[in-house]
Parts: C-alpha cells; structure tokens; sequence
C-alpha cells in the first residue's frame, strides 16, 4: 500500500500533498488555544520527522557530502517555513495567510517562466488570490501579514531546494533526514513556550494525525512530484492551495464561502488545469 501511495504519477501526488495539508491545517487550528502555535508547529515537524525515521530508515552512512551539503539547507528551510507560517495564522485569518504565503511559489512560477501561456496560468492564478483574500478586513495585524510573508519566501525556498535535493537522493530519504533539521530548528521555541506542559494522550494523538496530514505524507508526495516535473509547473500546481483550504474550511470547520470566493476557486483550479496541460505538451 506505501508504495502504491509513494510511486503516484506526479499530479495525484500534488493534489493529494495539497488536500493532506489542508486537512492538517483544520486539526492545527484547534490545538493553537491550547499548546500555541510554537509548539503546534514543534509536535508536527518532530512527530513526522520520528515516523519518517522509522518508516524509511535512511542509511546516513552511506550520504555523500553533496548530498549533506543539500540535504541541510533544504530541511532548515522546511522548518521555517511551517513555524513561520503557524505564527502567522496566529495573527491573520488562515485563509489570507494561505494567500498571502502563496506569493512564494507564484514568484517563483514567474521567474521560472519562459512562455507567454505560462504567464496566462499565472495570472489566472494570481486573479483567483486578490479574490479570495479578505482585503476588505479592517484590524489585519500588520506582523502577522509580515510573518505570512517570510513564510511564502520559505515556501520559495523549499520549492528550489526540494528540486535540488530530489536530483541527488530518493524522495524519502531527502524528507526524513531534512526533517530531522527542521527539528532542530524549532524545537527550542516549542519548549521555551510552554505549551508541551499541556500535552495529554487526547492531543498527542491530535499531534500524531497532524504529523502525518501536514508533513510526513504530503512532503514525501511532493518530493515525488518535484522529481518528475519542473519547480515552475510545480508552483503554478500548488495555485490549488487557497482553493483547497476553501473545501477543507467548508467540510472541516463548516466555513461557508461567497460567489466570489467560489469564482477564485474556480480560477485557481483552471490555472493550474491549463499549466497540467502545458508540462504535457513539453514532454510529447
């Protein structure tokens, strides 16, 4: 069964990576008033990074120098990204969040850009943002809209060097020893916030399920996709997002949406529709 669920064709991986997440996201919003988005994010990446270990049990002897010298980056860079993103959401509604940390990937969508049609894709995508983001909101706090941000240049990073990375080593390698860097580097906020101290076997489990939505099963699907198709098409892909947490908001958390909000769904998913069809055409 793993590895049917690990050897998908690069699309359903993508999509699957995505909903995963989302699904993810809804239990993470309910640990936040307990354990605070700090240690949220500490019990998710140390929790997926322990699974991973066990599951793929990689053979660090046998890594090269190259292969540590990308593999460190990349699982720092990790780490970052979904401590920084937590701590945001912390702040901003989680649909803008997811919005504004979006910026990340469709920079690099455009930059990685070398056709008209791309750019197409890309502002369909972009057009389904503006509409989904609550600009009209009043009280937005300003650092968390700031910390979203950092996060989506994370989210960059973490493209490019997933890229990198999944050249080099298996998939599932590159996400079980990456993750247990991005342990390291948010562990020390998890505890000195004190929210372990409110841990209890209910949201342990709670933790579990949200290592295994959030990180250890759509990072290996991601990683499985970046080695079949480019960053750039990758990113216009991952244009879902908003769209996705849309339908998780709905199913989830019972958050209804507007025409409008439905129209950027629309748009986003027809963006990365159209950018599927294009990675075909360059391959025929």
């Amino acid at each position: 069964m793993r590895k049917k669920l690990l050897n998908l064709p690069p699309l359903p991986a993508v999509l699957l990576a995505i909903i995963s997440v989302q699904a993810g996201a809804a239990i993470a919003k309910g640990l936040f008033p307990i354990l605070g988005a700090a240690t949220t994010a500490s019990l998710r990446i140390g929790l997926s990074a322990l699974i991973l270990l066990l599951v793929n049990r990689p053979n660090f002897k046998s890594l090269t120098s190259v292969q540590w010298k990308a593999v460190i980056p990349y699982g720092l860079c990790l780490g970052a990204m979904n401590f920084i993103f937590y701590m945001a959401i912390k702040r901003i509604p989680l649909g803008l969040g997811v919005t504004l940390e979006f910026i990340g990937p469709l920079l690099v969508a455009i930059l990685g850009s070398k056709r008209i049609a791309d750019y197409l894709w890309v502002l369909l995508a972009g057009a389904g943002i503006a509409l989904i983001a609550p600009w009209n909101t009043t009280g937005i706090d300003p650092l968390g809209v700031g910390l979203a941000l950092l996060a989506g240049a994370f989210w960059a990073g973490y493209i490019v060097l997933g890229g990198k990375i999944s050249r080099l080593m298996k998939g599932s390698d590159a996400v079980s020893v990456g993750m247990i860097f991005a342990t390291v580097l948010i562990l020390p906020f998890g505890i000195s916030s004190g929210g372990f101290s409110q841990l209890t076997p209910v949201l342990l489990f709670s933790g579990l399920a949200l290592a295994l939505l959030s990180s250890a099963i759509p990072f290996t699907l991601e990683m499985q996709a970046l080695r079949q198709m480019p960053a750039r098409t990758f990113s216009i892909l991952m244009s879902m997002e908003p769209g996705i947490a849309a339908l998780c908001g709905l199913v989830f958390l019972h958050e209804h949406l507007s025409f409008k909000e439905w129209l950027a769904v629309t748009l986003v998913i027809v963006a990365s529709a159209g950018a599927t069809l294009t990675a075909k055409r360059d391959k025929l």
